[in-house]
């Protein structure tokens, strides 16, 4: 088999211990659109995405919250189209009463343009939304090492 360049993210799907719950955050605080929505046999899940296109998968299926210590999803980033963007989501976040791993915008390493948020979902679920540029000056909380890589 031969390496090509034709993949590429198509949506990402996760396990949520209250599919209402999630849907709630997912849609009112990210600014999703709920594409479809099923229970069979107890079995739920919703479709997630924006303009039609699905992103996010929502399968109610977990027992406990998220678990950064097993083998699996270390975190699910977004990217935003400009620092006032990511700002404005800091702003409805901290609203909604989410948890953040650090205070405000911070920078993914010491002295870099890209940056952003990183915070929780009500299942623990490490999220960021970033910007390739913008964030420059902002500070890096983890010295030597990618700041997404250890909340």
């Amino acid at each position: 088999m031969t390496a090509t360049n034709t993949l590429r993210t198509g949506h990402v799907g996760l396990n949520v211990t209250d599919l209402e719950r999630s849907l709630d955050f997912y849609r009112e605080v990210l600014g999703f659109d709920v594409l479809g929505e099923g229970d069979e046999d107890g079995r739920r899940f919703a479709f997630l995405g924006q303009d039609g296109q699905l992103t996010l998968t929502l399968w109610q299926q977990a027992d406990g919250v998220y678990a950064p210590d097993l083998a699996g999803l270390h975190h699910l980033a977004w990217e935003a189209g400009t620092i006032d963007e990511v700002k404005a989501f800091e702003i409805r976040l901290r609203e909604q009463g989410v948890t953040f791993a650090y205070d405000g915008v911070v920078a993914h390493r010491e002295g870099a343009p890209s940056g952003g948020i990183f915070f929780h979902d009500p299942d623990g679920i490490r999220l960021e939304i970033s910007v390739p540029t913008g964030a420059a000056g902002a500070p890096a909380p983890v010295a030597g090492a990618p700041t997404c890589g250890f909340f």
